[in-house]
């Protein structure tokens, strides 16, 4: 097998992630089969128990691990789907060697970092790259080099380096240079020191990928060159792009395809960008914008909410029309009217998912808005939930109805706990999680969007709609439209509204650039009809 390692340094956030997507979508481009590990050096066994504003937004794969956000960024530019075993963590690892030294398999040697856990992780490595298929295996670190808790997973590639033997791996590290001082100018510092500590523990990067606001000028890149013992054509400039999108063919022309194929001796064939141009190409034209009001309670990290924004950039690469989308901290609506004036103005509304009772009132007030406005709506997961909340209150007239997650006593309890999840004590991995089936109502708006009658779709929830309050809901116009196939509520809508659909799901999960999820695309055409007939005059009141 070959494998590409990309490591960070200086600080996180550089965008390991999208450098690591671009390099696999680079080789993708050339017909090589390529996969993607994340390796996360936290103690955590997943992502699915951390705070958003820690750690972004947890992204769930079809096989229900929930991961970091950077393996959505792999799947939405591979264009494939990946599994839990493309994750790693050293909660995961660690977990399997102790679960290993208490069966003996370690027969009565002393467990150690090495061999024991850098075997390990070898091992995890090997066997995704021949499970996938795949000719090449890029494998991101997280976090940036000289963390503690980082070095048993590079000391692990570095020794996997030497057993694959030259030819075989390739280290590209990403590092910051950034522009200081009043003429503006590059600081190559941060790299060097950066270098020398991976150099320190016995790995050379071959690729030095620099990020910063602008390129690098050729004297930046050939001192970049001469202190890190870098060829010049392998230092690398990713200046701030308008869209992420745009990386790889940034890395084409500075010639990384073909820098990289040498290095790996892999077979020369020119590249196919065909359809991610004419992506681009369709997402800069932007002909007219809409302006989509985003309803959530992590609104100040907006990567706790990445793959929808992803999904509406993927909608302005479809359609040719910006999305522009104003966020809105939930918690502000009930304090502040002008605030819900303002979503009035929006030409869609999406409400996304979300745990706990912070926020749960502006929700259900801007979907309340959305609805009697005729606003086009989009409810996901919790948004879904809070949907049904919203009608039970001010349609069937339950003014005390509510989720029990929230109110556990609430005497119209019209979301509530699955009878699966009743008595679990732990929370990580117990939730409805992945990829299932989902059958819909023919005729119905959410089959026509989809084109079907039964679609997939992951999930990533606790609660959900109790269905003795179905019968009413049908009976004054929220339809059920989708289920599982156990008959669980899915699917939300009503009829005599330009777009008004809710969703237990998570169909963000699944959009991709030339691939937009289906519902997405429905929403922003909702939303550009809207805008179209918009009359110039003066909005309704605000609602009391």
């Amino acid at each position: 097998m070959k494998v590409i390692v990309v490591s960070g340094g200086v600080i996180s956030g550089l965008g390991k992630g999208i450098t690591t997507s671009s390099l696999g979508r680079l080789l993708k481009a050339r017909g090589i089969p390529v996969t993607i590990i994340k390796i996360d050096p936290y103690l955590n066994v997943d992502a699915g128990t951390m705070n958003p504003y820690q750690h972004g937004e947890v992204f769930v794969l079809d096989d229900g691990t929930e991961v970091d956000l950077d393996l959505g960024n792999y799947e939405r530019f591979l264009g494939q789907s990946l599994v839990g075993t493309h994750n790693l963590t050293t909660g995961k690892i660690y977990r399997s060697v102790i679960e290993k030294e208490r069966r003996g398999d370690y027969l009565g040697n002393t467990v150690q970092i090495i061999p024991h856990v850098t075997g390990e992780i070898k091992r995890t490595i090997r066997e995704v790259a021949q499970s996938s298929g795949a000719e090449v295996v890029l494998v991101e670190v997280g976090g940036t080099v000289g963390d503690i808790e980082s070095m048993p997973f590079l000391e692990a590639l570095r020794e996997l380096s030497y057993e694959l033997g030259e030819g075989h791996m390739a280290f590209v590290h990403t590092t910051l240079v950034p522009v200081v001082g009043p003429v503006g100018e590059s600081k190559t510092k941060p790299t060097q020191h950066s270098v020398r500590e991976l150099r320190a523990i016995g790995i050379r990067p071959n690729l030095i990928v620099a990020r910063g606001p602008s390129p690098l000028s050729p004297d930046i890149k050939a001192k970049i060159s001469l202190f890190c013992d870098v060829p010049p054509e392998g230092v690398i400039s990713i200046p701030d792009q308008p869209v992420i999108y745009e990386v790889p063919l940034v890395l084409e022309a500075q010639g990384v395809g073909t820098f990289l194929s040498r290095l790996l001796n892999l077979p020369e064939r020119p590249p196919d960008y065909g359809s991610w141009k004419e992506f681009l190409a369709t997402y800069r034209r932007g002909d007219n914008s809409i302006e989509v009001a985003v309803v959530g309670k992590y609104t100040e990290l907006r990567d706790a909410y990445l793959s929808h924004t992803e999904a509406f950039h993927h909608c302005q690469g479809h359609l040719g029309v910006e999305v522009r989308l104003q966020w809105y901290d939930a918690e502000d609506i009930p304090k502040s009217p002008s605030v819900l004036a303002r979503i009035e103005r929006s030409d869609a509304v999406l409400v996304p998912g979300g745990f706990g009772a912070r926020g749960v009132e502006g929700k259900v007030r801007a979907i309340e808005v959305a609805r009697t406005r005729g606003i086009p709506f989009l409810g996901v997961c919790y948004g879904f939930q809070m949907a049904a909340v919203e009608h039970a209150r001010n349609v069937l007239g339950l003014a005390a109805a509510h989720t029990t997650e929230i109110e556990a006593d609430t005497k119209d309890p019209v979301v509530c706990l699955l009878e699966a999840q009743k008595g679990q004590t732990d929370l990580g991995g117990t939730m409805r999680l992945g990829a299932q089936r989902v059958q819909l109502v023919e005729g119905s708006r959410v089959a026509q969007i989809y084109g079907k009658t039964e679609i997939w779709e992951r999930h990533r929830h606790r609660f959900e709609i109790n269905p003795a309050y179905v019968d009413r809901f049908e009976a004054t116009g929220l339809r059920v439209t989708g289920r599982a196939v156990d008959g669980r509520v899915e699917v939300l809508e009503t009829a005599d509204h330009p777009f008004f659909l809710g969703v237990q799901y998570h169909p963000e999960f699944l959009s991709r650039p030339e691939a937009p999820h289906p519902l997405y695309l429905a929403l922003v055409r909702a939303a550009m009809a809207r805008k179209e007939v918009a009359s110039p005059v003066a909005p309704a009141p605000a609602l009391a």
